[in-house]
């Protein structure tokens, strides 16, 4: 067998909401579809592959280099032991042919566009889930039945007031959401005011995540952490930048409830950094590295065996982006959740059209590959590409 093509397309996933660092309105995302010469069912397998959201879409990193390097390959080169299908690992060595070390920035996210596109394959070609794929190679072969999804939203908007956060706060909860998460870091008594309006809505403060996106000092970081303690929140998220990893590990000196970060690394040496000097509280608090913007699937197992030897569960990763993706790996390596853009940066966010959340929890379909097919919007956008 070999790859006869592979296409990428940048996709817009404009929209008006905004955190406290950006907006979304020119944001897009590169679409990327691997075309093989196995059939299955009279059709050609194709894998599909995106990034997440809050990345731009690294078209010319993906047709300049990487996509060049795997059709420039021999199919031996990149083949398990038997010729039967694609090694993921071998591609992504290819793929990295020539990259220095470090340095990951938008690359991370070419690579993990594609690697997703590349599992997607190979599951559909063992005619098997990804999760039950990934539980058997690499689990214990009894993948998780449902996962834990939380709702991400509250985003700032032009015109939002805290009726409309509220109505949409509950929203998701009456969608079967436990966890909603809402956006802060504006300014603290606009946030503070934010919080308790969103309060008056949810069970509790266990039931509410807040997410900085990074903006915020040391100082201001400190103060934010003051005011938010007495709330019990689900978790405070990426207070500072998320690189600054002193700011993190003094704001845990002053903050004891749960924090999480990590959705803006990118490789397994900057978790590792975070891990080390980041002051993070393995049993109490959460990561969020996301595959689709770290150099996939492949990049994120060696982080996971990084995190074993220093004494971190797997069910401790929460990743961020809201994809079925991050969904398969959550369920077939065992992590503790996933999160989850119910009606935000469609068709890309959200899980199968015909499983719903309940009590916090989503399940999986049960079809080869990463479950794409099941989301009649998605694929209408992923059948585009492959044309």
């Amino acid at each position: 067998m070999k790859i006869l093509e592979i296409k990428e397309k940048p996709v817009p996933i404009s929209s008006s909401i905004q955190n406290a660092y950006i907006d979304f309105s020119k944001m897009d995302v590169s679409v990327v579809a691997v075309v093989t010469d196995v059939v299955k069912n009279g059709k050609a397998v194709i894998g599909y592959g995106f990034n997440s959201n809050g990345r731009y879409a690294p078209s010319g990193i993906i047709n300049k280099r990487m996509i060049p390097r795997i059709m420039d390959a021999k199919p031996i080169d990149y083949l398990n032991e038997d010729g039967t299908n694609l090694d993921p690992f071998k591609l992504w060595k290819i793929m990295m042919t020539g990259e220095k070390p470090g340095g990951h920035g938008e690359r991370s996210v070419a690579v993990g566009t594609i690697d997703m596109a590349i599992w997607d394959a190979v599951a559909k070609i063992e005619d098997k889930p990804l999760y039950q794929l990934l539980s058997e190679r690499y689990g214990d072969g009894k993948p998780d039945d449902k996962v834990f999804v939380y709702a991400a939203g509250g985003y700032y908007q032009p015109g939002k007031d805290d009726k409309q956060l509220q109505e949409e706060l509950k929203g998701y909860l009456d969608m079967g959401y436990s966890v909603v998460k809402m956006k802060i870091g504006n300014s603290l008594e606009e946030d503070i005011r934010r919080i308790e309006a969103a309060l008056e809505v949810v069970p509790s403060g266990k039931n509410l995540a807040v997410d900085a996106n990074g903006r915020l000092d040391l100082k201001t970081a400190i103060k934010y952490g003051e005011a938010l303690e007495r709330y019990d929140l689900f978790w405070y998220e990426e207070p500072g930048d998320p690189l600054d990893f002193e700011l993190q590990a003094e704001l845990s000196k002053h903050y004891k409830k749960t924090m999480a970060t990590g959705e803006n690394l990118f490789s397994m040496q900057d978790v590792r950094n975070l891990i080390r000097y980041g002051g993070m509280r393995k049993d109490t608090d959460y990561l969020q590295f996301d595959c689709a913007l770290s150099y996939g699937l492949v990049e994120y197992m060696k982080t996971l065996k990084m995190l074993k030897e220093y004494g971190w569960s797997s069910r401790r990763c929460i990743p961020h982006g809201g994809h079925q993706m991050s969904l398969n790996i959550a369920a077939g390596l065992k992590l503790g959740g996933n999160e989850s853009y119910p009606g935000i940066f469609e068709p890309f966010g959200g899980f199968a059209d015909d499983i719903a959340v309940e009590n916090g929890y989503v399940g999986l379909p049960d079809i080869p590959g990463i479950g794409f097919e099941t989301k009649a919007k998605l694929m209408k956008v992923l059948y585009s590409v492959a044309k």
